[in-house]
């Protein structure tokens, strides 16, 4: 079964969601939860904390938030499994539109990408 890693990115500092939309979110993740879909997940805290390690010709820097250059932060994530790309697609779209119902006035990019289990190319 293939598993996905679904990504919220969003501008930093734009606030808490809605009420609802963590209600909505709630029991979203929770029928995805119960029927094996839902593996793991969770938001992340804004990058006032966060630590970048940046590998450059061979030489490691170490860079600590926050990031004023920063125009989007990824905002949470997720572990998830499906039967087919297509079911993966279409429930990712699901996301969005909650986002889209409940917190219209923010500007979400709801990403999903298939992980990999070695060098085979995605759908092998």
């Amino acid at each position: 079964m293939p598993r996905f890693m679904g990504f919220v990115r969003m501008e930093e500092g734009v606030g808490t969601p809605p009420q609802a939309l963590f209600e909505a979110m709630d029991a979203y993740i929770g029928e995805r939860a119960s029927s094996g879909v839902f593996v793991d997940g969770g938001g992340l805290y804004g990058t006032e904390d966060a630590v970048n390690f940046v590998v450059r010709q061979g030489e490691i820097s170490r860079v600590d938030g926050p990031y004023a250059e920063a125009k989007e932060v990824v905002g949470g994530w997720s572990i998830l499994q499906y039967d087919s790309l297509e079911e993966a697609v279409a429930d990712q779209q699901s996301f969005a539109e909650l986002h889209a119902k409940y917190w219209p006035e923010v500007t979400v990019i709801s990403t999903l990408r298939q992980i990999s289990t070695g060098p085979e190319a995605p759908g092998d």
